[in-house]
């Protein structure tokens, strides 16, 4: 499989042979921005067992909180595809945003003009030293792809997401496709 060097707005898939890391194993992570301090993203298909309810009660919305990686787990993050609503938001490719106005977030869930096909919540993020994301592509840890799904993947569905990814690059990796996540239950 032929990787595209990472850049901000790609997506980093999870080779099959990241088997044991909670975080990354059959992930599919969006990374946010790039810098000399490396690169930050977002997990796209970890749900975790919380609503936005259950992590700021203030809030009544049910919409799911992923785990968007092992860094700041204690900070709830986000991107949308709303910035005419969402003041100070930061553009990171196609139409999807990340962060801006929490204050405007929060009106916008009580009034309900915004969806969870909108907007996606995280706690935590992934980071990676300039170093050491060159390292983990080196040793075959992930695939670097474009984001085809633009904006509306925000709206992916999580469940089959990496699944689909194995599907797409064919070959081998149809077979991992179809393995289950635990090599045990084989």
């Amino acid at each position: 499989m032929i990787s595209l060097k990472p850049s901000k707005g790609h997506l980093l898939v999870a080779e099959p042979s990241i088997i044991g890391d909670t975080s990354f194993n059959r992930s599919v992570v969006l990374l946010a921005d790039e810098g000399e301090s490396g690169f930050i993203g977002f997990i796209l298909n970890k749900p975790l067992p919380y609503t936005l309810r259950d992590l700021v009660p203030e809030i009544d919305s049910d919409f799911i909180v992923y785990n968007g990686g092992p860094v700041e787990q204690d900070n709830l993050y986000f991107i949308h595809q709303t910035p005419q609503l969402i003041p100070d938001s930061v553009e990171i490719t196609n139409g999807i945003y990340w962060g801006g106005n929490f204050e405007s977030v929060t009106s916008l869930l009580e009034l309900k003009k915004i969806s969870e096909n909108d907007i996606r919540f995280f706690l935590g993020y992934s980071g990676w030293e300039p170093s050491q994301l060159q390292k983990e592509l080196q040793l075959n840890s992930w695939i670097v792809v474009k984001n085809n799904y633009k904006n509306k993947i925000i709206s992916k569905h999580y469940a089959t997401f990496w699944k689909e990814k194995m599907v797409e690059f064919g070959g081998d990796y149809l077979i991992w496709s179809n393995a289950p996540e635990n090599p045990n239950f084989n």
